[in-house]
């Protein structure tokens, strides 16, 4: 199941009226863990691959949980007091010589021994996977979540420095359906307001289509999604008279650069990161 992108945390009642569980979304691999007893666990990756070779530590803790237990989590790193998704990039040799910390987030459960439990509300999978994994030590853990959403809220906040992402929402009563979440999963990403240089702009000078932007720290991004008339409108106002030739950027195709600086207020989420456009700076 894949949550769908929202671009508000839903209210207890704005999913399917059963209720809403409010887990923290972390940024890793998507992992679905297998105990198989004897046989070698298996961590399917969401392209089905197994990345158990590739992460030994979390194979062997999902080695000694029960056989026929499924668990659906996040493959996280952690280092230097962030959770760091480029380590798990780099091979496990170079994981294993600066001592990585890898974790295993569970915020599901799919099976217990001798049982398939998909097709019970996620409010008793939850209880399931809490008890599930009472008594299991780290790196294997359940994660944070709450069906309170000011509590929620408040994790992202105090946890953003962290590497916390934002929210994943779901639907106390769903159940588990393997070919989609619908709108009973959601997740909600959360931004970062910033103040950006308008380097260039992309498009006509009458209709602008995007901005290529530089951040304070440095970062060069394609504004995105596609200005809209209105802000298409202002910008075009704002450039006139400061727009040099069109000239091929590598990145970014043809571009009209800027002669004289503007400012603009922006929003930064993801990985990689995209900027979306609010307004021009009025000073």
């Amino acid at each position: 199941m894949r949550p769908a992108a929202v671009t508000a945390v839903p209210p207890t009642d704005g999913l399917d009226g059963s209720g809403v569980l409010y887990e923290l979304k972390l940024d890793g691999f998507r992992c679905v863990a297998f105990a198989r007893g004897e046989r070698p666990p298996y961590l399917q990756s969401r392209s089905g691959r197994d990345l158990a070779a590739e992460f030994p530590p979390i194979a062997a803790a999902v080695a000694r949980l029960p056989a026929g237990l499924v668990l659906d989590a996040e493959l996280v790193a952690w280092r230097e007091g962030r959770f760091a998704f480029e380590e798990l990039l780099r091979t496990r040799q170079a994981r294993a010589a600066e001592s990585t910390a890898l974790g295993l987030i569970a915020f599901d459960v799919l099976a217990l021994p001798g049982r398939d439990v998909r097709r019970l509300p996620l409010a008793d999978r939850r209880r399931l996977l809490l008890a599930a994994l009472a008594d299991v030590p780290p790196p294997i853990q359940p994660v944070m979540a709450t069906t309170d959403r000011v509590e929620a809220l408040t994790w992202m906040e105090q946890l953003a420095d962290t590497g916390v992402e934002g929210l994943v929402c779901k639907a106390a009563g769903s159940t588990y359906r393997p070919r989609g979440a619908g709108r009973v999963w959601v997740k909600y990403r959360r931004s970062d307001t910033l103040d950006a240089t308008v380097r260039a702009v992309v498009g006509s000078a009458a209709r602008p289509e995007a901005l290529v932007l530089e951040l304070d720290d440095g970062r060069v991004l394609l504004s995105s999604p596609r200005l809209t008339p209105v802000q298409a409108g202002r910008v075009a106002e704002a450039v006139h008279g400061r727009l040099g030739r069109t000239v091929r950027d590598p990145e970014h195709g043809s571009v009209r650069p800027l002669t004289a600086p503007l400012r603009a207020e922006v929003t930064v989420t993801g990985r990689p990161p995209t900027a979306t456009f609010v307004r021009l700076r009025g000073d």
